[in-house]
């Protein structure tokens, strides 16, 4: 059943109430890509959802740093994190945002991050922490750094499945035994300390490390290094924003092209765009990145395997419904959703 679809009557019959799912998406992501991060989530989940009702309530941290347009788009479709803290939801999902210190917990918003941590392991039945929350939260927990990499891990890479328990087999079911899943990253956890705190590997790469893994506390945590979520053109906005901050001296190294994304022919493009502007560094050339090809050329070739991803997890949280009587926050009041004016209502 579609995000927001509205039944022609409230929800009454307890089998009903369980397929009924409020999700809460913390989006940290930076303005640009504020609402394609919104569009991202709201389409999987709504590939993923069967029968499913899914609500989604948008939350974002407040410290995180945003532009007037930003700011005033939080302000008027997002809800605050103190309100968060004094509910319950289902499930929630919390996504990354670009470093900004050396440290994690030098990070403005690392306070509010791990209250946030803190609050999900008690009020929700699972919560998703994507790429940069993802080892924040390990951080958090177990005191786990992360370590930068010599360079920035981008592209699409092949991951296999890694399952040897009910509760990985559960989480991966329907998983190819190889998969594809893009990667856009400064930084990796180490498999070896992860192993040893106790968290359980689903998917891993040989050349991107630990894809997903998990650790069963209060709440189920999932964590993704990887970006399921991601469109085909993704990868390629973020290249060619990279570019654009070499181009302006924002950076001083030249992006690396992302694996895995281009055939021959449009490699060869932009390897011929590179060698120009280290020759010559003007943000005019920009205008030369061969973008609506490499658009109409781009592929998703992880679609399938973030759908079963997702549908995995909403199927965990309906059976965690029945199996543990969840307290009820009462009627659900519309929130901000791409579906305008439809709603799932809950009692």
């Amino acid at each position: 059943m579609p995000i927001g679809f509205d039944p022609p009557h409230p929800i009454q019959n307890r089998a009903a109430r369980r397929n009924c799912l409020h999700i809460g998406l913390i989006n940290n992501m930076p303005t640009p890509a504020l609402e394609a991060t919104e569009r991202q989530f709201y389409t999987l989940l709504d590939s993923a959802s069967e029968e499913m009702v899914v609500r989604v309530s948008l939350y974002a941290l407040p410290e995180v740093s945003r532009t007037p347009e930003g700011i005033a788009r939080v302000a008027n479709c997002y809800s605050s994190i103190a309100s968060l803290l004094n509910t319950r939801l289902d499930g929630l999902i919390v996504t990354g945002t670009e470093p900004l210190a050396p440290a994690l917990w030098d990070e403005p918003y690392w306070g509010s991050l791990t209250a946030v941590l803190e609050w999900a392991e008690h009020n929700t039945s699972s919560t998703i922490w994507s790429c940069l929350a993802a080892q924040a939260a390990v951080l958090k927990l177990d005191g786990i750094p992360r370590r930068r990499m010599d360079a920035k891990l981008c592209g699409v890479f092949e991951c296999a499945k890694r399952s040897d328990t009910s509760l990985t087999l559960m989480m991966t079911n329907g998983y190819p035994d190889r998969l594809q899943m893009p990667h856009s990253r400064w930084h990796d956890i180490p498999a070896d300390s992860l192993k040893a705190c106790g968290y359980r590997f689903l998917t891993q790469s040989e050349d991107a490390g630990i894809d997903s893994f998990v650790k069963p506390l209060k709440s189920l945590f999932v964590f993704f290094q990887g970006h399921p979520e991601y469109e085909a053109e993704s990868l390629l906005l973020e290249y060619r924003r990279d570019i654009r901050r070499f181009l302006k001296r924002e950076r001083e190294s030249y992006p690396a092209m992302p694996r895995g994304c281009f055939d021959e022919d449009d490699a060869g493009r932009l390897t011929a765009l590179r060698e120009r502007v280290l020759c010559d560094r003007r943000e005019e050339l920009l205008a030369d990145f061969p973008f609506a090809r490499l658009v109409a050329n781009a592929r998703n070739t992880w679609q399938q395997a973030a759908v079963s991803v997702y549908r995995n997890w909403l199927r965990y949280l309906c059976a965690r419904k029945t199996t543990h009587r969840i307290r009820p926050v009462g009627r659900l009041r519309q929130e901000h959703s791409p579906f305008e004016g439809r709603r799932a209502v809950c009692q």
